[in-house]
């Protein structure tokens, strides 16, 4: 079962999973994060054998001014979806977030590292965390930075603008990883097979600024003729972008043990950004 199916993670996750595999797709209409009812309904009439919850309240600044339905979708809401697992003897997979974390540290953050988290979706994040942690055979999964084709994501927002503008102001001083949907889709099922549980990291390989992110984004929708014209790209301090929700200004997770377990390194996150806008490209032709 998984959730959040009109996501880009849910799609991803449908797109690599095994041929003997049924992955059933439940949306906000078949399973509501806001009505305990729907979601109770939704896990009994699926009778899964894993749940995946993709479905989160990802607005990260609009979040600052709607505490109560974040807090709902993010963090209550697991506690009736760990429970409703529990009862069907599902396992539960929470996808979760660097966000976690303040940003204050200058080391890689390990899945033990102390939490500390700074803007509201942070911290509704952790309470789904922790009540996904409360079913001892629960996996969480922390990323960073995700995007997808065809999905709601940085990236997608950075051709809209350069597109439209003759020059782009990005922060610089911001650093973590982006995580391509299909990196993060094939850990997912890999952590799966191996039976973990507890709190795990994954994203791509690699670190940069959402400044370096977007250089590159630029440059590689140029050579896919994805873009058709150069574009100023501007770093700016976090201070000169006044956003609703602060940042971490260094979120970086470290996957050496994830990585471990698993058997295989991430690729680069520069790579999967090529192969998104790869399939992005082939999607809008076919």
């Amino acid at each position: 079962m998984v959730t959040g199916a009109g996501g880009q993670l849910a799609k991803a996750l449908a797109q690599t999973a095994d041929k003997g595999v049924e992955c059933l797709m439940f949306g906000r209409d078949e399973c509501d994060m806001a009505d305990d009812a729907s979601i109770v309904q939704a896990v009994r009439s699926a009778a899964p054998a894993v749940i995946v919850n993709c479905a989160a309240y990802t607005a990260v600044d609009r979040a600052e001014g709607d505490i109560a339905l974040a807090a709902r979708i993010n963090g209550e809401s697991v506690t009736t979806l760990t429970r409703a697992a529990v009862d069907c003897g599902a396992r539960l997979v929470q996808v979760s977030t660097d966000f976690v974390f303040d940003g204050a540290s200058a080391n890689l953050y390990r899945p033990d590292s102390a939490t500390n988290p700074i803007n509201v979706y942070g911290a509704s994040k952790l309470v789904g965390e922790r009540a996904a942690l409360a079913y001892a055979d629960a996996l969480v999964l922390r990323t960073a930075w995700v995007h997808g084709a065809g999905g709601r994501n940085f990236v997608e927002t950075m051709l809209r603008l350069m597109a439209e503008r003759e020059a782009l102001d990005v922060v610089s001083d911001q650093v973590g990883t982006p995580t391509h949907t299909l990196s993060l889709a094939r850990a997912i099922w890999g952590l799966l097979e191996i039976g973990a549980s507890g709190v795990w990291h994954f994203t791509d390989a690699g670190v940069c600024s959402w400044y370096d992110f977007a250089v590159a984004i630029h440059e590689e929708a140029l050579a896919l003729n994805i873009l058709t014209r150069d574009v100023a790209i501007r770093p700016i301090r976090s201070e000169d972008y006044p956003q609703a929700a602060r940042r971490p200004a260094f979120s970086v997770l470290d996957k050496a043990d994830t990585w471990r377990e698993l058997g295989w390194i991430s690729n680069h996150w520069r790579s999967e950004l090529r192969l998104m806008l790869k399939c992005r490209k082939e999607q809008e032709i076919g």
